[in-house]
């Protein structure tokens, strides 16, 4: 078994899901959605990571943002990308104060503990680099001036899979940064339902999200995956996962070593929402296509026969042998 901390996690495993779970009810108060979405989100947040969100528009990736941040207790910004942002128009700038005759800076919308970037790739590219330096290093430079971003920093990127004209493709780099990437999706039919019947009187207004927690607690609900131990024999699996998708005849770019670190981070979050202070094989499978299905550059073959990344992951579902690994 590797090595974890001898001292107690600053939350208790237990409490830690409980946590999670108080945040599932919460938002799903207020969003009409799944379980499993929302535990892939907040895997993204107890991971440390960020989330890549591929919608089309008005299936509630705003509310849900807002809603996590509400439940959470943290602060929220939403920023719309568009071709012609600039980078200060996200960071931040130095602005001249007359009565003290300096320049101060002047924080930009980066400066929240989640931030929503709406349509990301319809930012260019110089943005998109600003972006990766605050999501990497969670900080921003501003004419030679480095300030940091509060704590927790969680950014959840939104991009439309249909409308392609006037976008920048994302890089490979900055498709890494993300540890997960997933989708609201439709509701399901009862949810459409209640959509419309919570429109059915203007005067009602959404439900309001309580928080269940605080920004002090996230940070250290976000250390509690650091306690969980995990066997070999999935480290192994994880990697063996990995390396499948390198070896695919459809693949051109596979999962890289970095992919199977945040793999391995993504496990444990996933296991501290489930309660156990151990990675159990369905904590694996659970995330394995959120965290490696965007990290696959697929042939130029594969994207004719329709091929999507996906279908790579299941397959080396499919493929490579479960462990077994007894119970803790």
């Amino acid at each position: 078994m590797s090595s974890t901390t001898s001292t107690e996690p600053p939350v208790s495993i237990d409490e830690t899901s409980n946590r999670a779970q108080a945040v599932i009810d919460r938002v799903s108060e207020a969003v009409i959605t799944d379980q499993e979405f929302l535990e892939t989100l907040l895997t993204g947040v107890f991971a440390r990571g960020h989330v890549l969100l591929e919608d089309v528009p008005g299936t509630g990736k705003t509310l849900t943002g807002n809603a996590i941040a509400d439940a959470l207790g943290v602060s929220f910004n939403r920023i719309q990308f568009t071709p012609d942002l600039l980078p200060s128009d996200i960071t931040g700038t130095n602005i001249y104060n007359e009565h003290t005759q300096e320049f101060e800076f002047s924080e930009g919308p980066l400066f929240a503990n989640i931030v929503l970037a709406d349509e990301i790739n319809r930012a260019p590219p110089k943005t998109q680099a600003a972006l990766l330096e605050a999501m990497e290093e969670a900080q921003v430079t501003v004419d030679g001036e480095t300030y940091d971003l509060p704590e927790p920093f969680f950014v959840i990127a939104t991009q439309n899979p249909v409308e392609q004209e006037g976008t920048f493709e994302l890089p490979e780099a900055q498709r890494d940064r993300f540890i997960v990437k997933t989708s609201i999706g439709y509701p399901e039919y009862e949810g459409e339902i209640e959509l419309m019947e919570r429109r059915g009187d203007r005067l009602t207004q959404m439900p309001s999200v309580e928080a269940v927690t605080d920004q002090e607690e996230v940070t250290n609900l976000q250390m509690v995956p650091e306690y969980v131990s995990v066997e070999r024999e999935l480290e192994e699996y994880m990697l063996d996962l990995a390396r499948y998708t390198r070896d695919d005849s459809r693949v051109d770019v596979g999962v890289s070593p970095r992919g199977v670190q945040r793999f391995y981070e993504a496990a444990r979050a996933r296991a501290v929402i489930a309660g156990r202070d151990y990675v159990a094989p369905d904590d694996v499978k659970a995330v394995a296509e959120p965290v490696m299905k965007h990290r696959i550059i697929r042939t130029a073959e594969a994207k004719v026969h329709d091929v999507e990344q996906a279908d790579v992951v299941a397959d080396a579902l499919d493929s490579i042998e479960v462990p077994a690994v007894a119970e803790v």
